[in-house]
């Protein structure tokens, strides 16, 4: 249940993927695209962890990907969506009868939000998150989180949707209502990071669109992929017919070739966890190193 003030309705969110579970994977282009150019980033970083923390892996995706790249390492997905986890595990069955080399997968799933992860401090050499922070409400205490979890010298890779995000159709509606999530800008991002202790912060963005017969293909494609808005301010009843009409009218002004675009700004996030320079009440650490010296 979402807090007082708060801007995103979390039960919403959580009910929008459960219903989704089991056809997530059907639609789940975009995550599968995003997730894939984020694998690549990663040939840019020398890391060998022996344990990654995929934190909002929704059926799993992802980690098969991160298994193969790093075969010695144990990875765990967490989420808050029960349905999408169990999608995952009746997925994840499928593939072990097929495919040998996951037969002995040290791979975990977990339920967990991401903002009180059930995992120690300094767990993990990987963290990863594939657009789910645009979900929360504030991402800051999941930052915190992932930072918590992560070793000394640990990484952090993220992906995450910009500000024009499905700006097509927040224009075409004038119903006072949110039709699309709230988007946090890359520079807001850079700067959470920094103030949950990450170091050497690196965010860059790209805009990917893709194209739709109708906007009815549009929301539908949304809805399967359990990303229906979910803010507190959206519409909750039945649309009027002139008011859908009117926005049908206003998308297809935006046709390109007879098709209709959806703007997706992807936010790609990186940046590592040093050692603390502060204590818990503020006291400088200072950190010594004899190397070199005379006992």
């Amino acid at each position: 249940m979402s807090a007082p003030g708060s801007f995103v309705d979390s039960g919403r969110v959580r009910r929008n993927f459960a219903r989704a579970a089991r056809t997530y994977d059907g639609v789940g282009v975009l995550q599968r695209e995003v997730g894939s150019r984020m694998l690549e980033r990663l040939d840019y970083v020398k890391i060998d962890p022996a344990r990654i923390l995929d934190i909002g892996c929704g059926t799993g995706a992802s980690m098969t990907a991160l298994s193969e790249r790093y075969p010695k390492a144990q990875t765990v997905g967490a989420d808050f969506s029960e349905p999408m986890l169990r999608a995952g595990l009746s997925h994840r069955g499928r593939l072990r009868l097929m495919l040998p080399f996951i037969r002995g997968s040290r791979n975990r799933l977990v339920g967990a939000n991401a903002t009180a992860l059930p995992f120690k401090d300094d767990s993990f050499g990987l963290a990863w998150s594939n657009l789910m922070l645009h979900w929360l409400d504030d991402p800051v205490p999941a930052l915190r989180e992932m930072h918590r979890v992560l070793q000394v010298g640990g990484l952090l890779m993220f992906s995450t949707l910009g500000p024009d995000t499905l700006k097509e159709l927040r224009s075409c509606f004038a119903d006072g209502y949110e039709h699309t999530q709230r988007f946090t800008d890359m520079h807001d991002y850079g700067d959470m990071l920094v103030a949950c202790g990450f170091s050497d912060p690196v965010m860059d963005v790209e805009v990917l669109t893709a194209t739709y017969q109708s906007l009815d293909d549009l929301f539908r494609d949304l809805r399967r992929g359990g990303a229906g808005c979910a803010m507190r301010h959206s519409r909750h009843g039945l649309m009027g017919r002139q008011t859908w009409r009117s926005a049908c009218g206003a998308y297809e002004r935006l046709a390109r070739d007879g098709r209709l675009p959806a703007t997706f700004e992807v936010v790609y996030g990186h940046a590592w966890k040093a050692p603390a320079t502060k204590t818990a009440d503020g006291r400088s650490i200072v950190h010594f190193d004899p190397k070199g010296r005379r006992p």
